[in-house]
């Protein structure tokens, strides 16, 4: 079993998943993942705390499956949780499950105060579980995590994620027929515009967007084919920002009416 909370599923957790599933396949065993949800800071703060998700658990399940995975286990993070001792974490959520090995990152932490880590697991399974670390994935001298790329996010520094996730980023949305919305669960990158690709089912689109809001875009009229006239959910895969900063935040009919947009799609 591999475990973390593995948000946006970067290079670091695909090397935790990668040595999971060697160690299953020396041993014939089924590949399992456990992840949480919501994120612990959540929880921990009492909803104080706002954690910008990368992906949703759906999208987490799927690329799970691409890399071998089986089984994937999601444990609801609450207090009754989160004040579980080590040794009671060990035993109902691993050795109950029939876990043999354990494999996760180098700072992974578990129990109550995350007083157990990988340095322990072992003892606190009573040495029934065999367990393996993985040492810190780095890029450019940096530790790859999901802090870091909610960062560059924030940047707007989007042609620097594929370094980081091994995949440029992906954000669904669902279109209304001139804006765009993130689907919940998703971190769109700071206020501008930027290059992408626009994904309806097997058609695929490159053109560019403007960054409104927290939630909105709105795509720049002129490469609208694949764009339908109702509403539709629509895959955006972000590849560069161009250097024409949005100054402040203002809302959609402000940014159609001084840019003079004219949506009108077809298709």
């Amino acid at each position: 079993m591999a475990l973390g909370f593995f948000d946006g599923i970067h290079n670091g957790h695909r090397e935790v998943i990668r040595t999971a599933h060697r160690k299953a396949k020396e041993k014939n065993l089924l590949l399992t993942v456990m992840s949480f949800f919501p994120h612990p800071k959540t929880v921990l703060s009492n909803g104080k705390t706002k954690v910008d998700y990368l992906m949703p658990l759906s999208e987490k399940e799927k690329l799970f499956s691409e890399l071998g995975v089986d089984i994937f286990y999601i444990v609801e993070f609450d207090r009754e949780f989160s004040s579980l001792s080590p040794e009671m974490f060990a035993a109902k959520y691993l050795i109950g499950l029939g876990v043999i090995h354990a494999v996760a990152g180098f700072d992974y932490t578990y129990g109550f105060r995350g007083a157990g880590n990988m340095d322990s697991l072992k003892s606190d399974s009573g040495g029934l579980l065999e367990v393996t670390k993985v040492n810190k994935v780095e890029c450019s001298g940096e530790k790859i995590s999901s802090t870091s790329i909610r960062e560059m996010l924030s940047n707007g520094n989007v042609e620097d994620l594929p370094d980081l996730l091994g995949r440029p980023y992906e954000v669904e949305c669902e279109w209304d027929g001139s804006a765009l919305k993130a689907s919940p669960y998703y971190t769109l990158p700071a206020q501008g515009k930027y290059a992408v690709t626009v994904k309806k089912g097997c058609q695929s689109q490159e053109m560019e967007v403007i960054v409104i809001g927290e939630k909105e875009l709105i795509p720049l009229p002129g490469i609208s084919g694949i764009l339908p006239n109702s509403d539709a959910t629509i895959s955006i895969t972000w590849h560069l920002r161009i250097k024409e900063e949005v100054t402040e935040s203002i809302s959609r009919e402000e940014w159609i009416h001084t840019k003079k947009f004219n949506f009108v799609w077809s298709g």
